[in-house]
């Protein structure tokens, strides 16, 4: 029995803080997991950013409801959702993804959550589990089930390492270079197709 895993941001939907920093014209805001590895370290950095700006949630949100899924990323999900079962892991939080994932067609989202103060200010967040896709995949491998796992950044390479197959999908040309034991790919259909061979 298997089980794909698949990474949110830059997979399925563009990097909201990506989107976020276009927006509000504040360029320190487009670092990502494909930049810092240490993700509390990120995160750290960037609630610093918006209290220094006086940005909270719902200015975040706004930017949020302009996304749009990747081209293709919706009927790349229900073909998939068509062979088995998918889980979307993401380091983004239930507050930022809803949105998203109603455009997705509400695929089964794992992710973590946002500490709000009354005032819309983001205070703090909870982390569901420490190293959260790596946790879940070798939870699900411990009740019987094979994971197949995909993503671009440095947080996902836990879990595409130990699972049966794990594959980058529009990765930085850096990573591509240092983890060629991985396949990577570009187009939806070509990761369907490599995924679908595994099952």
């Amino acid at each position: 029995m298997n089980v794909v895993c698949l990474d949110m941001e830059g997979v399925l939907v563009p990097e909201i803080w990506i989107a976020f920093a276009e927006k509000t014209g504040i360029p320190e805001l487009k670092r990502t997991t494909r930049d810092e590895p240490d993700y509390d370290k990120l995160m750290k950095f960037r609630l610093n950013i918006l209290k220094e700006h006086h940005l909270g949630l719902k200015e975040i949100q706004d930017t949020i409801a302009m996304i749009e899924p990747l081209p293709g990323a919706r009927e790349f999900l229900d073909r998939l959702r068509e062979k088995t079962q998918v889980i979307i892991l993401s380091d983004t939080f239930y507050e930022f993804a809803m949105p998203l994932m109603k455009k997705l067609g509400y695929p089964t989202l794992f992710c973590n959550a946002l500490e709000v103060a009354e005032d819309g200010e983001i205070t703090g967040y909870r982390m569901r589990i420490a190293q959260s896709k790596l946790s879940t995949v070798k939870a699900l491998q411990s009740v019987g089930f094979d994971t197949i796992a995909a993503g671009d950044s440095f947080n996902d390479l836990a879990m595409i390492e130990a699972s049966k197959a794990g594959f980058l999908f529009r990765t930085t040309d850096k990573i591509r270079r240092e983890y060629t034991q991985f396949q990577a790919f570009e187009e939806f259909d070509k990761l369907y197709d490599a995924i679908v061979k595994c099952l």
